[in-house]
């Protein structure tokens, strides 16, 4: 009788959350929680999927982003009891990774880029510049500490020193993440949380990854060749699609492309 109801002979959804970009608060980020959380819960809540995958492209960026996107993932995939799979295209490092290990295996490309399971924190010293310009830089604060990092003076020993202590806890905080969520399937390899990062299939003999595999015949094979596929992901705006925002775009994809050619993409 099953088969003469059509609701009652579905085949199973997977959908499909594309991350894709850089990963940090505010307008020009192409991947946040607040932008993104609407998104994936539709994901979990639409249609009863039979499991969600994560497409991820992504050379990283804000640690506390990448940690409410995956930690909203894993929240839902628990409540809703739904198992999760993210496929690496062209990379998956730092932020990108932390997304990455939010489902419950990862698969990527031979030739997809994995890793950078560290903390970086980067900017300019102008003081050399402004003396030579004959320009002088007067900072009144009130807490010696106001003016820390200022890259408009002198680099201070007590000011690195700091900022280094406070990029060792976030580094402690992604490895904690990566191995609350890898476990055992981590090889004994130092390297692993160096800041490195790996090709495909390396990146599976040292356990940061389950195996080679893509999407539709990855989850054909889990689910079925009969499975369908429901895709989400961030919209544009109405007066960004019209070119309304060219100036802030362009600048966005500066920094999104300094941030690929890290790993030589």
């Amino acid at each position: 009788m099953k088969h003469l109801i059509p609701f009652l002979n579905r085949h199973p959804t997977v959908a499909v959350i594309r991350l894709q970009g850089v990963i940090g608060a505010g307008g020009r980020a192409q991947l946040n929680d607040e932008a993104l959380g609407p998104v994936i819960e539709k994901a979990f809540s639409r249609g009863k999927p039979k499991a969600v995958a994560l497409v991820i492209n992504s050379p990283g960026g804000s640690p506390v982003q990448s940690s409410l996107i995956a930690a909203r993932i894993r929240r839902l995939a628990a409540e809703k009891e739904i198992p999760v799979h993210a496929f690496v295209e062209d990379v998956a490092a730092s932020g990108g990774y932390w997304l990455a290990v939010a489902a419950d295996d990862i698969w990527v490309d031979d030739s997809s880029i994995l890793g950078s399971i560290g903390v970086i924190s980067a900017g300019f010293g102008a003081q050399v510049f402004l003396s030579r310009q004959g320009i002088e830089r007067r900072v009144y604060t009130a807490g010696k500490s106001k003016s820390t990092l200022d890259p408009f003076l002198p680099e201070k020993p007590e000011d690195v020193k700091r900022l280094k202590g406070l990029l060792d806890q976030i580094h402690e905080a992604f490895i904690a993440h990566v191995k609350a969520r890898r476990g055992t399937k981590l090889a004994d390899d130092p390297d692993i949380f160096t800041g490195e990062f790996w090709l495909g299939q390396r990146s599976v003999d040292l356990g940061l990854a389950d195996g080679v595999g893509h999407l539709m015949p990855k989850m054909k094979e889990l689910y079925g060749d009969k499975v369908r596929f429901a895709k989400y992901g961030r919209k544009r705006g109405l007066l960004s699609r019209f070119g309304a925002t060219i100036a802030q775009d362009a600048l966005s994809a500066v920094e999104e492309r300094a941030s690929y050619a890290r790993f030589g993409l």
